[in-house]
């Protein structure tokens, strides 16, 4: 097959980034891991551009799993990628698509008074922090190990309580009556434990006893159904904490109208972050 004489004209890496996951808890297909761990990422294409503005794409989080292969070629299945490593992978798909600095729009909650601030996404590259999960949850004879969450897992999860708050709204807004209201709710609130057992069972690894290791998630979910609460809530909060110790901390911004100083969240809002 003949080269293309424009192969010298394609993109080329903007930068290089490591995973916070140091590429543990990738399957063996997902990533093509290199000696020194450090990944080259590339500027978005116009067809990624186009990927990010399709609604239904970017709702069931297919645009994001096209747009990270397509900038970050080791990736093969993003799909599977441990959702610790997304934050960092987004970020840098942007700083290497429109550059390091990024406006975000606040309001004084003092004052009302809105402003943009200039933000380096290269600070909130080297101030995100990864979560340790290789401690383990010690409870009595039991040693339970952890595990983060893949995107298809996260996307998932999103979708379903995206759904719940919908149909939450529409029940509590509705006309029907107050027999069916509650009803309608109970099974809403069901739903959302369900979800819950869901989402902390598959962030388990395995649950280590005195004389097996399990790792079936048909015993790992019976047991989360039947355990005690306080084990219950043992599990739930670690499983937050590691969560949200790696999730992006907010800009602290001094109004400039009036000098109230306050913390405005950041977040990656896909509908907005690649504009």
């Amino acid at each position: 097959m003949e080269n293309n004489p424009l192969t010298n004209y394609f993109r080329r890496p903007s930068i290089y980034i490591k995973l916070p996951s140091n590429g543990r808890f990738w399957p063996p297909d997902a990533l093509v891991k290199n000696e020194t761990g450090e990944y080259p990422v590339y500027p978005m294409t116009a067809v990624d551009e186009i990927s990010y503005r399709t609604p239904d794409a970017l709702f069931n989080g297919q645009a994001v799993v096209d747009v990270i292969q397509s900038c970050v070629p080791n990736i093969k299945n993003a799909w599977a990628m441990p959702g610790m490593d997304l934050d960092t992978i987004l970020i840098a798909i942007r700083i290497a698509s429109y550059s390091h600095e990024m406006d975000v729009e606040t309001s004084c909650p003092k004052c009302s008074e809105s402003a943009n601030y200039s933000l380096d996404l290269r600070n909130v590259l080297d101030n995100l922090k990864t979560p340790d999960y290789t401690r383990t949850i010690e409870l009595a004879d039991l040693s339970i190990s952890l595990k983060p969450l893949n995107y298809k897992q996260i996307s998932d999860s999103n979708i379903i309580q995206f759904e719940e708050q919908k149909m939450l709204q529409v029940v509590s807004n509705s006309d029907v009556g107050e027999d069916e209201k509650v009803k309608l709710l109970s099974e809403a609130f069901k739903k959302v434990g369900q979800l819950t057992i869901r989402a902390l069972r598959q962030s388990i690894e395995s649950i280590q006893t005195p004389e097996t290791t399990v790792s079936d998630p048909k015993f790992i979910d019976e047991f989360l159904k039947n355990c005690d609460r306080s084990v219950f809530d043992k599990i739930r909060d670690t499983v937050t904490r590691l969560k949200t110790s790696s999730e992006l901390k907010p800009l602290h911004v001094k109004c400039s109208s009036c000098g109230h100083e306050y913390d405005q969240q950041f977040t990656l809002d896909m509908t907005n972050f690649f504009a």
